[in-house]
């Protein structure tokens, strides 16, 4: 069985440190990693893993809203100009986060807009975090939404009528460790979507699934998730590992 993780930080000092957590994610199957970026500090330590890793470790490129601050507009600029020379999968971690702090609210909403053109121009996905703010999100991308328009809502916890909003626009509802928790995403948002409109990740370091919970997350635990998916739909998990990776390769350049 083949997965992809289509969201992971493998940058983070938690993750990098540790030479084994790549291979121990290709060992679980986990064949390709998505990594979202958050600001020009994350670059770096995104690519070097995207160089020695070319056939497992992809870089997005994108300014995560919890980073836009008063030089949002210069971080902006730098986004731009690595999207001009280099290739990226995706455009991405870029949305909005009204959980932590709203005293940019109005500069996220600018700066996932202008990132959103960015993906139109190169022809990219994005992929979005919408923390306490999906329906604004979703707003947002209907308003852009030209017929090209294509990505994943990432870390999805809405409800059930965001979901289908978010498959009505051609999106996907990124799945990872929080379908496993008690009272995490409803059975019911899993049963209703079309596995067709699923893709698996991580959010690595963050959000391990149970028995993990609590502890590091990494790459290797998307079998875990997948295995909670097809508990909750009654397929195979290899039903899952097909499907998902296929919906990736839609998403994502290869």
């Amino acid at each position: 069985m083949l997965f992809t993780d289509t969201h992971t930080h493998l940058y983070d000092e938690r993750l990098i440190a540790d030479d084994t957590q790549i291979p121990r994610a290709i060992d679980a199957g986990v064949t390709r990693m998505y990594m979202p970026n958050c600001d020009r500090n994350t670059i770096d330590g995104m690519l070097y893993l995207a160089d020695k890793w070319p056939a497992h470790c992809m870089p997005m490129m994108g300014l995560h809203p919890c980073y836009v601050k008063e030089n949002y507009k210069e971080e902006l600029a730098i986004v731009a100009d690595w999207l001009a020379k280099r290739k990226f999968y995706a455009v991405g971690e870029i949305g909005l986060d009204y959980y932590w702090d709203v005293t940019y609210k109005e500069q996220q909403k600018e700066a996932f807009e202008t990132q959103i053109d960015l993906a139109l121009q190169y022809n990219l996905a994005i992929v979005i975090h919408s923390r306490e703010s999906t329906q604004d999100c979703i707003d947002i991308v209907r308003k852009k939404q030209n017929g090209q328009l294509k990505g994943i809502f990432h870390c999805f916890g809405g409800t059930m009528e965001e979901a289908r909003q978010i498959v009505e626009l051609g999106f996907y509802l990124g799945i990872g460790g929080v379908v496993t928790y008690k009272n995490g995403i409803p059975p019911a948002i899993i049963q209703e979507m079309l596995l067709t409109s699923l893709v698996l990740e991580t959010d690595a370091p963050y959000l391990a699934p149970a028995p993990y919970r609590g502890k590091r997350n990494e790459s290797s635990y998307i079998p875990v998730i997948a295995q909670k998916i097809a508990d909750i739909k009654n397929i195979s998990i290899e039903e899952v590992a097909t499907v998902t990776t296929a919906n990736a390769e839609k998403i994502f350049p290869i």
